[in-house]
């Protein structure tokens, strides 16, 4: 069964975390399938990049999203699509 979950990266005391694709059986920071996005919580505010077209592509896959990831994406606002400039007349 495929996960959505955060995977440590950084230094000691310093963690960074990428929101990965895995296989629920695989530890915390071995292999995974595809990186989602990053979460950086020592920023001020905390800082969350995903990509949702992809996150949605795996949710309707069937890929389950940890408690912590569901929590992080629902409370990250959504990126409205820039709108295109029209020239004023």
């Amino acid at each position: 069964m495929l996960v959505i979950r955060l995977r440590r990266a950084g230094s000691k005391k310093r963690p960074f975390f990428r929101v990965v694709v895995t296989d629920s059986r695989a530890a915390r920071d071995s292999s995974f399938v595809e990186v989602l996005g990053h979460y950086n919580p020592r920023t001020n505010p905390e800082t969350l990049t995903l990509n949702r077209e992809r996150l949605d592509h795996w949710l309707k896959a069937g890929a389950l999203a940890s408690d912590t990831v569901r929590t992080l994406v629902d409370r990250a606002p959504v990126e409205a699509p820039a709108a295109e400039a029209t020239p004023a007349l």
